[in-house]
């Protein structure tokens, strides 16, 4: 009887992380979001990613603001980038940014209008079927 409560126990504790999510919001669309706060997550973003859910991306966090610049370096997929500063106001899009396949010389880099302290990438084009402007507020739920 004690096996099957830790196995019931055990069950909900999984299904409650699953909802346990971090989230972003812009102009009423909502992503799940991995999050790149370090260094090295930065630094390998979405490298290797054969697909990506239209309602997920990844978010980076930058300890400061400053101009950004993003390359797609063995990132298999097209991107959308939206750099935002410290008030999480959309400063610049990199709409359909792709992949970069050239393994002989450097990829082109993808930089911010501005300075950003955010930086939100998502499926290519979603960024104009969605209409996101500059200026729009970006709106981010962390989960502990």
């Amino acid at each position: 009887m004690k096996k099957i409560a830790l196995v019931v126990l055990l069950l909900f504790i999984l299904s409650a992380c699953q909802h346990m999510q971090h989230r972003v919001t812009l102009k009423d669309q909502t992503f799940l979001v991995e999050l790149a706060d370090d260094a090295q997550s930065r630094a390998m973003g979405l490298m290797y990613r054969k697909e990506m859910a239209d309602s997920e991306g990844m978010l980076f966090i930058f300890p400061d603001s400053k101009p950004r610049a993003f390359w797609m370096k063995n990132t298999l997929i097209p991107l959308d980038i939206l750099y935002f500063d410290q008030n999480r106001r959309l400063v610049s899009i990199s709409e359909n940014t792709p992949p970069c396949k050239n393994t002989s010389t450097r990829c082109p880099n993808y930089p911010s209008a501005k300075p950003a302290k955010y930086v939100l990438e998502i499926n290519a084009g979603l960024s104009q079927d969605y209409g996101f402007t500059t200026g729009d507020e970006l709106i981010i739920e962390l989960k502990k």
